[in-house]
């Protein structure tokens, strides 16, 4: 960091680099992920800080320079620092991953809600599929009518369906282990590292990677700071440290009372407070729980529906990417076409939860395919900003991330690394041949994340461009 940096943006209300941090942590923290940790134990631990230290920490330093001295988002980017082509390859792979993501949220929300309504249901992938589809067109369709309402809920998620029952999960946990129950993972100093499986053990770091993904999006708010050059780095090291409490004690509460071998990677979380619930006999709680961690997530999703693919629409209809049936708005402005051909692809997907025996097992490679569409996005990112540093050392910028070509290389090469291990099939995979993990994995990745955003471009046309608010940049 340099104590030179030039201010940008004329501002006249800063915002408190306090509460950039808050926005940023309920933007990435998360319930969801935890169950897939506990499973480590312990060595959740070391699992969840490896990625900060590789991945999350150079994304959001470097997203914040690029922010701070270029308007738009990651499309002028990597526009700017590469060339327009792989400029719409990036925004469109940040598109794409909301493909994979809802899924696997919604999976999520069938196996909480199956606590509430019958627990033996949260395994049945016919039901999950179900839900994922119906909750999933009831989404399109609320997003399609314009409402405002919705955009509060994802506030609200982080305390309703985050903050109260993370709270809540961690402080049964304690009292549990206090009064002399055993842990179902053992905590000692000897499982402070997850234990050597070959290289299958690695994978479970390719899930984190998403954990932390999205940081870059509030690196827009960098201007809106009094300092850039030094609140930043304070918003972002506190974000990171409330990110990792809220990822780090939540796993480890879980595998203090539930065995590894008996959770569910998208249940877990009702099958702890199921557990702790019970031993402390006020399992009345279990559907109370479970409706705030459903509600919670459904906000979430709302907010996110519309979101990226506002981005794509702008870029689509700027520079002629996108057929004019898919960049047409509805009489509320909302891109219901480009709702409705994504959700196409989404139901394809969620019918996976039908076919593939093991929940948990098509939970986890969405997860994988829509981690490695979205490293793609980051790894032009980060080539994009060493170039603009190297090539227009004088552009001003409001913030200058230190040491910033180290960064990039740190961060291309996590991102590469754990796209790489993607492709490796994790234990939880089981019996399942490991060609048959590697063909759903690159198959997904390869029509949704380069094939289609590749045809896309080869058939753009100058007649399908429209002009496109100033300011409005993708």
């Amino acid at each position: 960091m340099t104590g030179t940096a030039t201010k940008v943006a004329t501002t006249t209300k800063y915002m408190s680099w306090l509460t950039l941090a808050l926005m940023t942590t309920s933007s990435v923290a998360s319930l969801r992920s935890a169950p897939t940790m506990a499973v480590y134990g312990l060595a959740c631990v070391f699992l969840y800080v490896i990625p900060a230290i590789l991945f999350l920490m150079p994304t959001s330093l470097v997203a914040a320079e690029l922010a701070s001295g270029w308007q738009g988002g990651v499309y002028q980017w990597v526009s700017e620092g590469l060339s327009k082509p792989l400029g719409f390859l990036a925004v469109w792979c940040q598109f794409a991953m909301t493909i994979f993501y809802y899924p696997s949220l919604l999976a999520y929300v069938a196996s909480t809600f199956a606590y509430i309504i019958h627990p033996s249901l949260a395994s049945n992938g016919l039901y999950v599929a179900i839900v994922i589809i119906t909750v999933y067109w009831a989404g399109v369709y609320v997003s399609s009518q314009g409402t405002k309402t919705v955009a509060g809920l994802s506030s609200m998620g982080l305390v309703i369906g985050t903050l109260i029952p993370g709270t809540l999960l961690v402080v049964l946990g304690m009292v549990f282990l206090a009064q002399g129950n055993p842990s179902a993972a053992p905590m000692d100093s000897s499982h402070l590292l997850p234990a050597w499986a070959g290289l299958a053990s690695l994978v479970l770091i390719v899930n984190n990677f998403l954990s932390y993904a999205g940081m870059e999006m509030n690196a827009v708010h960098v201007s809106s700071l009094k300092n850039p050059a030094k609140e930043f780095p304070k918003a972002m090291f506190l974000a990171m440290a409330l990110v990792l409490v809220i990822f780090i004690l939540p796993a480890l509460a879980i595998s203090w009372v539930v065995p590894a071998a008996s959770l569910s990677l998208t249940a877990g979380v009702m099958q702890a407070f199921d557990a702790f619930f019970g031993h402390f006999g006020i399992s009345f709680l279990t559907p109370i729980v479970g409706i705030a961690l459903v509600a919670a997530a459904l906000g979430g999703m709302l907010t996110w529906l519309a979101g990226p693919s506002k981005g794509l629409l702008l870029i689509g209809r700027s520079e002629g990417y996108l057929p004019p049936f898919l960049t047409r708005l509805n009489k509320h402005g909302v891109q219901q076409n480009m709702l409705v051909a994504q959700g196409v692809f989404t139901t394809l997907i969620a019918l996976l939860y039908a076919f593939i025996p093991d929940v948990s097992s098509a939970y986890w490679i969405l997860s994988v395919i829509t981690t490695q569409v979205y490293l793609i996005m980051y790894v032009l990112m980060f080539a994009a900003a060493a170039k603009l540093r190297r090539d227009e050392p004088d552009h001003p910028r409001g913030y200058r991330a230190p040491a910033l070509m180290a960064l990039c290389v740190l961060g291309a090469a996590s991102s590469i690394a754990a796209f790489t291990i993607g492709f490796v099939p994790p234990s939880q995979f089981g019996a399942g041949s490991p060609w048959v993990y590697v063909l759903i994995v690159g198959g997904g990745l390869g029509i949704v994340g380069l094939l289609i955003p590749y045809l896309f471009y080869r058939n753009r046309r100058d007649s399908w461009k429209f002009a496109v608010p100033e300011g409005q940049q993708a």
